[in-house]
């Protein structure tokens, strides 16, 4: 089994790296920027055309809304990074809000911000990539017929990339987030240009239309509740920002600094590219609407069926490029491409976050082992899992998927700014440094502010998205939330089970005897190895144990036993139903009934093989009556191998292999332990 397991791994994710090379795979800013910043850097791609298609329910009349929408997503992007950057000095360890809410507001906060979390990172790969199939289907019809299995393809290769590990993936994704951002910034450069010093007037393929208004005449409450559902839609430019205060460690030294100026670098470059491309949106006359086979007016006509809408960018670059010339053919090549990478955010996020929840006892244990490459494979499995599950349910439909994203993100926002204010509080109170003190209160009046403001957001996207599919991703964090208690009181349980007594246990008193027992089924070389070592292990009482399913063979074993003269008693069992692990377990419990302080020893003769389908040949009826007797209280069972020829066959091949760590080996991570602050009342 490993050697078919072995070469194909090799291929698809490379040859395992040591422990000691894990300092070898954290990223300079350059490559941070697309690794962790692509999910924010790429929302510009959808989220202008989100707010338009928003305000389209009132007509073109309320397009003039739209800057100021802008101007508020841009005044929260700002309060986001700023605060997130006391963040990451505060808490460099990677646990991000997760570890500020759990120290300062609590386990319970902290794992409503884990929850959270885990969500919005499901979403982020399914709504990236279902928004990249879309968009590449617009010049390739087979990937729009069939747009669920290309997503699901596409999950399935970001995965394996990933898995191969952070810094290849990281230089695989930089070139086209680079190029998408250069040629973004290109486009609203040469816009400008066009417009302001040329005079040129710029047309997108959609100005000559007309917008019937689902709802005309808006005003009062119905129109702010339009313009708060539009600003909502607008905030999925802030996705994945947090994704850089759980990857600090993923960073090279100076961690928290070399974090700090990524997230600066993207917050200016998110905000800006966003009002580039509505402002152009806007001069170019862009017309957008949620149903554009009925709502877009042609000369008097709805467009039909047959009509697609492109994105906003997409009309943004034909009006200021022109349709079909090789600026608009790169940038929209970027743009389908880096909408595919921005899922790589939840790539980082997801495993690392898993990892600390998994030594924090909240999720499995296996979630904190390092796989061939040192990253989180298994944690990158499972988002991948959840991810093509949630495709295949919603159809690849990212109009869909989106209505149940950034609610999680911005739950996490505001517990993580209030346990950050918590967090200053507890310092204020202690700390007689005057400059330090002042450096404090500046910082806690940032996070004051952010959590004030995203706790403001958080309630707007729950009121205008809740009936829109927003139910969903609460659905997901309840059960994402129950889910991890569980785990946790389990393995709490487990750990008080297992617990060394200070004062001596039934556990470290000797027992005053031990019985031990060997399986006998015939006499040959791998009965004889057992019957040597059990005598050699120098018991209380031995015996050998027969079980009789066929009275030719009973008779044959007892007299080739008389004739070797072996001076261990036999004793046979009858079988009438022919069952082998029954009756050994009746036995055995028998045997501890008499005398419960005695030990009973099992020692079962097993064969190794060399290949696997050996192994649906052998040792089956061992395994069984091992795992009965492992719920058997005072049995200890023994395994006494006996390898033959095909065995040293398979041991020369792995002497071949032997740089090459098997699979299922378990692999743990250099453990950096986070250092937890005492959470004091404030």
């Amino acid at each position: 089994m490993s050697k078919l397991t072995d070469v194909p791994k090799r291929i698809l994710i490379g040859r395992a790296l040591r422990s000691d090379k894990l300092g070898e795979t954290l990223l300079p800013k350059r490559i941070a920027l697309p690794v962790f910043a692509s999910d924010p850097l790429s929302s510009v791609a959808y989220a202008p055309g989100e707010v338009l298609l928003v305000l389209s329910a009132a007509g073109v009349s309320a397009y003039h809304f739209s800057p100021w929408i802008a101007l508020a997503v841009v005044v929260l992007m700002f309060t986001v990074v700023a605060s997130y950057r006391q963040n990451v000095h505060a808490y460099p360890s990677g646990g991000g809000d997760y570890e500020v809410a759990t120290t300062n507001l609590g386990p319970k906060a902290g794992l409503t911000v884990a929850s959270a979390l885990l969500v919005d990172y499901v979403l982020t790969v399914a709504v990236s990539i279902s928004s990249g199939v879309e968009n590449l289907g617009s010049a390739i019809p087979f990937v729009v017929e069939h747009k669920t299995i290309c997503a699901i393809a596409a999950i399935v290769l970001l995965t394996l990339m990933n898995l191969r590990g952070v810094k290849e993936s990281g230089k695989l994704f930089a070139i086209p987030t680079y190029l998408f951002v250069a040629g973004v910034f290109i486009m609203i450069t040469w816009g400008a240009f066009r417009g302001l010093v040329l005079g040129d007037t710029m047309h997108a393929p959609t100005s000559g239309y007309e917008i019937k208004a689902e709802h005309e005449g808006l005003a009062g409450f119905a129109l702010v509740f339009l313009l708060l559902r539009a600003f909502s839609s607008g905030c999925a430019a802030l996705t994945g920002v947090e994704a850089i205060s759980n990857g600090v460690p993923a960073f090279r030294k100076p961690k928290s600094k070399n974090a700090a100026t990524t997230l600066a670098m993207m917050g200016l470059l998110a905000v800006t590219m966003f009002c580039g491309i509505i402002g152009l949106a806007m001069a170019t006359d862009v017309k957008m609407a949620e149903n554009p086979a009925k709502d877009l007016i042609n000369n008097g006509v709805p467009v039909g069926s047959s009509f697609v809408q492109d994105p906003v960018i997409s009309q943004v670059a034909a009006a200021v490029f022109g349709d079909g010339t090789f600026f608009f053919v790169v940038l929209a090549a970027a743009t389908a491409l880096v909408l595919f990478l921005a899922a790589n955010t939840a790539y980082n996020g997801f495993p690392l976050l898993g990892s600390i929840l998994a030594q924090d006892r909240y999720l499995p244990r296996q979630l904190h082992t390092r796989g061939d490459r040192l990253a989180f494979s298994n944690g990158i499995v499972l988002l991948a899992g959840a991810a093509i599950l949630l495709v295949w349910i919603y159809g690849a439909d990212s109009t869909r998927l989106i209505q149940l994203y950034i609610v999680g993100v911005f739950v996490s926002f505001t517990l993580s700014q209030t346990g950050m204010v918590r967090h200053w509080n507890r310092h204020l109170r202690t700390e007689k440094d005057p400059a330090k003190r002042r450096h404090m209160v500046r910082s806690r009046a940032i996070n004051t502010f952010g959590a004030f403001f995203t706790g403001l957001v958080l309630v707007v996207v729950l009121a205008t998205k809740f009936t829109h599919g927003a139910w969903v991703a609460l659905l997901g964090m309840v059960i994402f939330y129950g889910t991890m208690t569980a785990i946790r009181r389990h393995y709490d349980r487990v750990a008080e089970e297992i617990a060394a007594d200070e004062t001596p246990s039934d556990e470290t008193i000797r027992p005053s005897r031990v019985h031990s027992i060997v399986l006998v089924s015939k006499l040959h070389r791998p009965t004889l190895r057992a019957l040597a070592y059990a005598k050699l292990i120098r018991s209380d009482r031995l015996e050998a144990l027969s079980i009789s399913v066929d009275p030719a063979e009973t008779k044959a074993l007892k007299d080739d036993w008389e004739r070797r003269g072996i001076d261990i008693p036999l004793k046979i069992l009858d079988s009438p139903y022919r069952e082998v692990t029954r009756p050994v377990i009746d036995y055995v419990k028998s045997l501890r009934r008499e005398s419960p302080r005695d030990v009973v020893s099992v020692y079962i003769p097993e064969y190794v093989v060399g290949h696997w389908y050996e192994h649906l040949l052998h040792n089956q009826s061992a395994l069984r009556l091992k795992g009965r007797l492992l719920f058997t209280p005072g049995v200890m069972v023994t395994s006494v191998p006996y390898q033959l020829e095909s065995s040293e066959a398979a041991k020369k091949r792995a002497r071949k292999r032997a740089e090459w760590n098997a699979p299922g080996s378990v692999r743990r991570g250099p453990v950096e332990r986070r250092p937890k602050e005492p959470s004091g009342k404030s």
